[in-house]
């Protein structure tokens, strides 16, 4: 019988149902704060149509409180005989959170880290590419949590420049044909992927530096749905684990089953 997943993040909110550790089935929608609980459960039977009455529990972690509460709201009333879980700090993850205020990272940064944990092992580090952060996160060799780093996500900067920039507008992200730019589209996409390709391998291999290890012995894994833009252009990814984060909350439902 298969899992429900649900990552909330402040952009989009991806959908998985799992079986045995496999993504049978994926779906990726908008993350609307106004969406409210009775919205939501007629999305969720849209898009899983009857394959919603065999799910047998369901695990969910959000960075956005206000849609959070609304599918407590709707796993309350909708789905009240499916065992559910809402990772949040007190639950169980294996994972032990070695920051000044573990509280505060997000929950999803500590999936991702469980992870990769159970599915490479440490040291690693998770750089998830969502549209509105891209975020770093670390796990030492004995598979704690050691901290990470945020930086604007690829959509959000994007749409800033088209905002803020005078002669600009938003174009269409994908790889350009070259670095050096012709016009000013291919300009903004140059500077989107290729900038962001070189900052993740700066942070990367500082990271790896601070860590004290050689860049051979840490697993480097991309996920988030902007990675495919952006993987092929870097050297020092060793993964590529698009569905981390619903593996991860798989795991975190089953060891508090």
């Amino acid at each position: 019988m298969p899992l429900l997943a649900a990552d909330i993040g402040n952009s989009h909110t991806v959908l998985g149902l799992l079986a045995d550790g496999e993504v049978t089935a994926h779906w990726r929608v908008a993350t609307d704060a106004r969406r409210t609980a009775d919205e939501w459960s007629v999305l969720l039977r849209g898009l899983l149509g009857r394959a919603i009455d065999d799910v047998d529990g369901v695990a969910v972690c959000a960075t956005v409180p206000s849609v959070l509460h609304e599918w407590r709201e709707m796993l309350a009333r909708h789905l009240a005989d499916v065992p559910s879980l809402v990772v949040e700090p007190g639950v169980r993850t294996g994972v032990p959170v070695l920051m000044d205020n573990p509280r505060e990272v997000g929950t999803d940064r500590i999936i991702n880290a469980l992870a990769a944990v159970h599915e490479y092992g440490g040291p690693a580090i998770v750089v998830d590419f969502g549209g509105t952060a891209t975020t770093f996160d670390v796990v030492n060799a004995k598979g704690e949590y050691v901290g990470g780093a945020i930086s604007p996500g690829i959509e959000i900067s994007l749409e800033a420049l088209g905002r803020r920039g005078a002669q600009l507008r938003k174009v269409e992200l994908q790889r350009p044909r070259t670095v050096i730019a012709k016009n000013t589209v291919e300009a903004l996409q140059s500077g989107m992927v290729f900038g962001v390709a070189s900052q993740v391998e700066g942070i990367v291999a500082r990271m790896i530096a601070e860590l004290g290890q050689e860049p051979a012995d840490v697993q480097v894994i991309a996920t988030g749905y902007l990675a495919d833009l952006v993987v092929g252009e870097c050297t020092c990814f060793t993964r590529h684990a698009p569905w981390l984060t619903l593996r991860g909350l798989e795991l975190a439902f089953l060891r508090n089953r």
